[in-house]
């Protein structure tokens, strides 16, 4: 498999203040990432590292295998978007006219804005000058504007934050869709059923350091007490371990028609990081 970036112990230090320190991972071409962390755990200052706004006081990284003195360089930057919380948006413009320059600016066909503006649900609301839009509208804004030249690597920091649920669903179709066109999305959220829903892979960052990296599956397994909770049809809830006294049990239950569900008591991405952290990801 080919990693699209790759960091090896990366440091970064703000006077007396160490943001990230000594990070090691990779990502994977094609893959979403989950880069998650509560607020000042280094999530933001490792995007702008990534995206050539910062340097690291020490270590490297590449990006589409180019070292991070290069990705300024406009033919490596027109192969990456970044969504973070400055918009640079215009106000006096409307969402469609915002787009429509920065087509220019990017020498991107005007028809690829309809097909952004539908998949962050804005296609109706074109029109309506950037200065009367709510927060959440703005952002997805910002997002379209991020998709319109289908980068081959996304930076999405906190893309979903300000959003109601319902524009968060279309976000993340809008993100999967993207995404098994070939795009990798390195994402950091604070919203644990986003990155479970989202994300091949999981980091859990936290002071600065990596403390766990799988999938959502092997972590939650991983860190499962191996029980399973039955409830049965008179509601009697019952808890059985697993192996074969669990087994029997629950085949005596299901051969007398009694079960109503059955589900494993695996932890939540939030609960395992509360275990590893001690505190919670918001």
């Amino acid at each position: 498999m080919e990693n699209i970036i790759e960091v090896n112990n990366i440091v970064k230090v703000y006077g007396n203040q160490t943001a990230v320190d000594g990070l090691d991972f990779n990502v994977i071409k094609g893959e979403i990432f989950g880069f998650l962390g509560p607020s000042g755990s280094g999530k933001t200052t490792m995007i702008k590292i990534l995206t050539g706004q910062l340097l690291p006081t020490s270590g490297t990284a590449t990006v589409f295998g180019e070292a991070l003195s290069q990705l300024k360089k406009p033919e490596v930057k027109k192969r990456f978007g970044v969504l973070t919380d400055n918009s640079g948006l215009y106000d006096r413009l409307s969402i469609h006219e915002n787009l429509k320059l920065y087509c220019q600016l990017y020498d991107i066909p005007f028809s690829a804005i309809e097909e952004v503006l539908d998949s962050v649900n804005l296609k109706e609301e074109k029109a309506k000058k950037i200065s009367a839009l709510s927060k959440g509208m703005k952002q997805r804004v910002v997002l379209a504007r991020t998709l319109l030249h289908a980068p081959d690597l996304l930076f999405l920091d906190e893309p979903t934050s300000a959003l109601d649920p319902v524009n968060t669903r279309h976000i993340h179709k809008g993100l999967q869709a993207l995404n098994a066109k070939g795009t990798t999305i390195f994402l950091t959220t604070h919203d644990m059923e986003e990155a479970d829903s989202l994300c091949d892979r999981i980091a859990f960052l936290d002071k600065g350091k990596i403390q766990l990296l799988d999938t959502p599956a092997k972590l939650k397994k991983s860190h499962s007490d191996s029980t399973v909770t039955i409830e049965l049809k008179n509601e009697e809830i019952v808890v059985l371990p697993a192996g074969s006294e669990g087994a029997e049990r629950l085949f005596e239950f299901m051969k007398t028609d009694q079960v109503a569900t059955i589900h494993t008591n695996e932890p939540s991405l939030g609960d395992i990081f509360v275990q590893m952290t001690g505190r919670e990801l918001a």
